[in-house]
């Protein structure tokens, strides 16, 4: 029997990313159970299951080793949240797996994003944060065409939007996906911008307002997270609050990554690869 798979989440206190985090946990117990593998998730604050809860089920269940994977998609910290599991529990041993950012068929699903969001140009509707898993609005409730007339993807720009951190490698690293999915996915459209929704600038109205002066007549707004919620709704709501001082530009959003077969093929292989070092 394989090691057991522990995904981290850093943690919200909002339902919709925790029921999307729990739906792909269960995506997940579902493929590898195919293999005798057990699957347990955590959070390291804010929310529940907390981490410490899903390392005693482990152990109590016979598991004292495993690979501790963050679900993320750039760096995440938890060695002294381990460290100190490790003291509650000595005979526990645990392998640590790579994010998930920038694999290539996460750039992928970026794309399909911004495909989805480019597709529903043709069905304008107001900007709404409706529901656990908002879909994608215009920010003008007017129809497109009375606003705007035909733009080619040279005039529209993307920005995509990161997390924010203290961590400045991480933030650099939102940077390199960037420049990547321009080259890769989006070379058809005037720039990818970077932004942030917090910690550290360009927040998204600095994003959106440097794509206006670059001369864009539309942008659309790429979350890079992982699953709805909080952050996704802050996003949204900076979108919204620039759009509406900015009625010269058209602006969409697109939604997050979400809970799918290619993500959790990218956390598979991350599993698969932490298991590769140690076995």
């Amino acid at each position: 029997m394989k090691p057991p798979l522990l995904l981290i989440g850093q943690g919200s206190h909002d339902d919709a990313y925790a029921a999307e985090f729990g739906r792909f946990v269960h995506r997940l117990r579902c493929r590898l159970d195919q293999t005798a593998a057990d699957v347990s998730g955590g959070y390291l604050e804010r929310a529940t299951p907390r981490l410490s809860d899903s390392v005693a089920s482990l152990v109590a269940r016979g598991h004292h080793r495993f690979v501790a994977l963050p679900l993320s998609l750039s760096r995440v910290s938890f060695g002294a949240a381990m460290a100190l599991e490790q003291q509650r529990h000595p005979t526990l041993m645990y392998d640590s797996g790579r994010p998930l950012g920038p694999d290539p068929r996460v750039l992928a699903l970026l794309a399909e994003r911004l495909n989805e969001a480019a597709a529903e140009i043709i069905k304008p509707r107001p900007l709404e944060l409706a529901g656990a898993r908002p879909r994608l609005r215009a920010v003008e409730a007017l129809p497109v065409e009375e606003i705007h007339p035909h733009v080619e993807p040279g005039e529209t720009a993307v920005v995509l939007v990161g997390e924010g951190s203290t961590d400045a490698a991480a933030n650099a690293e939102v940077h390199r996906v960037s420049r990547l999915f321009w080259e890769t996915y989006a070379y058809d459209f005037m720039t990818v911008e970077t932004a942030f929704v917090s910690v550290t600038p360009p927040g998204v109205p600095g994003g959106l307002e440097r794509c206006r002066r670059l001369g864009a007549k539309r942008v659309i707004v790429v979350p890079y997270l992982l699953f709805a919620g909080g952050l996704l709704e802050r996003v949204w709501a900076q979108a919204l609050s620039y759009g509406a001082g900015h009625p010269d530009l058209d602006i969409r959003c697109a939604e997050v990554i979400g809970d799918c077969e290619t993500l959790a093929d990218v956390v598979i292989d991350r599993y698969e690869e932490a298991l590769q070092l140690v076995l």
